[in-house]
């Protein structure tokens, strides 16, 4: 996937948190940075796959924003 993924830590969550901005709701956690980024990679094809298959609008990845 070539969607920018941001890795913060969650205290309230004790966990990394990744999130696909470009992907509505696309998000995922891991006890490690790289577990995180793992889950959220496997999660933003799953989420590309089921936009598809609802015919919904799948936006093309734009490369590095600048929301941080």
């Amino acid at each position: 996937m070539k969607y920018e993924v941001i890795i913060y830590w969650s205290e309230e969550d004790n966990a990394f948190i990744a999130e696909v901005p470009e992907l509505a709701g696309c998000m995922a956690d891991g006890p490690t940075k790289a577990k995180a980024l793992a889950a959220a990679e496997r999660v933003a094809r799953q989420w590309v796959q089921t936009a598809k298959r609802l015919g919904r609008p799948v936006p093309a990845p734009r490369g590095r924003l600048l929301f941080a």
